[in-house]
C-alpha cells in the first residue's frame, strides 16, 4: 500500500481539485485506514486464489488531472440486446458519460448521473448515503475512497418504476498500464422498481488494468433492484470489486455476475437485511481457462424475522483456470421464520483446473430452514458416451454439457430477452470465440454521444 499512500500525498491538491467536496471529506479518514490496514494475502481467511498486494502490486497509472483518454465506444460496445431498450450510460475508464439514449421519457425525480456532479448538485441527499453503507476499515473500500474521483449516482425516488433498464458500459483502455476507481452508489426509495445491466469490457487487450470498484446499495421499504454483472474484459485486466447492500422491510434484491472473459476477478458481496419480509438472490457463473482466476465471496446477515435467500454461484474452469466461492450465511438469533439456501457447484474440465469451496451457515435460531453444499466433479462420462453413440462429437457433446449446467444460473435471469442473449454469450465462450456482438457496433453509434 505504501506506493499509494506516497503517491496520494504527493497528488493530493490534484486529486482534490477535480472531486467534489464531499468525496475529498471522506480521504482523511481512509488514509488512516489505508496506513494501517493491510490489504489480505492469498492463503488468508477467504483469499484462497486471489492475492491482493499482487494485484495491486504492479505501477499503474492513475488519471488524477482527468485527462480525456480516446477511447472508441463503437468498436467496443458489445452489449446490444436484441429487443431490450435501454437507458445507456458510459464508464470510460472511471469517467462518467451519458448516451443519447440516456434520460429519455425517464420519470420525474430520477438521478443517473456522475457520482462527483451529483455529490455537488445535491450534496445533502448523496451526502445522506455516500461511505455509509461499505464498512471504513476495509483496506480496499478505503484505498477506493482515498483516490475515487468520480463514478456513479443512482436514486430512483419512492414510487417510482423504471420501464426501461438502466445499461453501463464499462470500458477500459489507455496506452499504459491504468488503474480505474470506480465508486457507485445507487439508492432505492420505497416502491420503487429498477433493473440495471453492467457490462465491463477492454479494449487494449495488450494493456494491463486494474478496476478497484466498490458499489453501495440503499433498497428502501419494497423496493426491488436487478443487476446484471457482465464482465467480458480481457486476460490482462484484474478487477477487485465489493458490493455492500442494505435491505430495508419488504425489499427484493439480486444479484447476478457472470464472468466470460478476465485476467484475475475477485468480487466480494455483503448484504446486510434490516427489515422483515425481504428477498435476497446473489448469482453467479463463470467460465474461465487457461490462467485465468476467479474468486466469489458473499456475506448475507438474517437479522429480522420471515426474510428468504438465495445463493448459487456454478463454474466451469480448463486449462489451469483456478477459482474460489467462500460464501458465509448468518441468521441471528430472533431472526425467526428465515429461510437460506447456498449452493456452489463446479465442473472441471482438465485435470490442471483446481476450485477452492467454503459454504458456510451460522445459525442461532432453531426456528429457521437453511442449506448449504458444494460439489465439485468432471464431465459425465456416461452422458458423454451416449452423446457420441448417437453421433456427436466428443467437443460438441462437452460444449452441450456444459452450457446445460449453466442453464439455471441463467434462467434466474428476470429479463427474457437478456436470458437469450446470455444464452448465445455463453455458447460463444464455451466454443472459444470472444463474446462478441458483431452486428452491434453500427447500432451503437446512434446510441452515444461522440466522446
Amino acid at each position: 500500500m505504501r506506493q499509494y499512500i506516497d503517491f496520494y500525498n504527493s497528488q493530493r491538491d490534484n486529486i482534490s481539485a477535480h472531486s467534489s467536496q464531499l468525496m475529498n471529506s471522506h480521504r482523511a479518514e481512509a488514509l488512516e485506514v489505508v496506513e494501517r490496514v493491510p490489504l489480505p494475502r492469498k492463503g488468508s481467511e477467504n483469499y484462497e486464489v486471489s492475492d491482493l498486494p499482487a494485484m495491486f502490486a504492479p505501477d499503474f497509472g492513475i488519471n488524477v488531472n482527468r485527462v480525456d483518454i480516446p477511447i472508441d465506444v463503437a468498436d467496443t460496445f458489445r452489449c446490444d440486446v436484441p429487443n431490450l431498450s435501454t437507458h445507456i450510460y458510459f464508464l470510460l475508464n472511471d469517467a462518467f458519460r451519458a448516451g443519447k439514449s440516456s434520460g429519455v421519457s425517464m420519470p420525474s425525480g430520477v438521478i443517473v448521473d456522475s457520482l462527483c456532479r451529483a455529490s455537488q448538485l445535491y450534496p445533502d441527499l448523496v451526502g445522506q448515503y455516500y461511505n455509509t453503507i461499505a464498512p471504513h476499515d476495509n483496506a480496499q473500500v478505503a484505498l477506493n475512497t482515498l483516490l475515487a474521483q468520480d463514478g456513479v449516482f443512482v436514486y430512483i425516488p419512492d414510487g417510482v418504476v423504471l420501464d426501461k433498464p438502466l445499461q453501463f458500459v464499462n470500458i477500459f483502455n489507455s496506452a499504459k498500464p491504468l488503474m480505474g476507481n470506480r465508486r457507485w452508489l445507487i439508492v432505492m426509495g420505497r416502491d420503487s422498481n429498477a433493473r440495471l445491466l453492467l457490462c465491463d469490457h477492454t479494449q487494449n487487450k495488450e494493456c494491463e488494468f486494474l478496476n478497484n470498484q466498490v458499489m453501495e446499495v440503499v433498497l428502501g421499504e419494497n423496493a426491488t433492484l436487478d443487476i446484471y454483472d457482465i464482465e467480458e474484459s480481457s486476460s490482462l485486466t484484474g478487477r477487485v470489486s465489493s458490493l455492500w447492500a442494505r435491505q430495508a422491510t419488504g425489499s427484493n434484491l439480486l444479484v447476478n455476475g457472470i464472468t466470460l472473459v478476465n485476467g484475475t476477478t475477485r468480487n466480494d458481496m455483503s448484504v446486510d437485511i434490516v427489515g422483515e419480509h425481504c428477498e435476497t438472490h446473489l448469482l453467479g457463473m463463470a467460465i474461465c481457462n487457461e490462467h485465468q482466476v476467479i474468486d466469489n465471496h458473499t456475506f448475507i446477515a438474517h437479522n429480522t424475522p420471515r426474510c428468504t435467500s438465495n445463493e448459487l454461484f456454478k463454474y466451469v474452469l480448463d486449462d489451469e483456470a483456478r477459482g474460489a466461492f467462500t460464501g458465509k450465511i448468518l441468521v441471528k438469533k430472533g431472526a425467526d421464520k428465515v429461510e437460506a439456501y447456498q449452493s456452489n457447484k463446479n465442473v472441471l474440465a482438465s485435470e490442471l483446473a483446481k476450485v477452492h469451496t467454503k459454504p458456510q451457515l451460522e445459525i442461532y435460531n432453531d426456528d429457521v430452514r437453511c442449506s448449504h453444499g458444494a460439489t465439485v466433479g468432471q464431465l459425465d462420462k456416461n452422458a458423454l458416451f451416449y452423446m457420441q453413440a448417437r453421433g456427436i462429437s466428443l467437443s460438441e457433446a462437452r460444449m452441450l454439457l456444459m452450457q446445460a449446467f449453466m442453464s439455471d444460473v441463467i434462467a434466474e435471469v428476470r429479463l427474457e430477452s437478456l436470458r437469450d442473449r446470455l444464452r448465445h454469450l455463453v455458447e460463444k465462450r464455451f466454443y472459444g470465440q470472444l463474446a462478441l456482438c458483431r452486428d452491434c457496433a453500427a447500432s451503437c453509434h446512434d446510441k452515444i454521444n461522440h466522446i
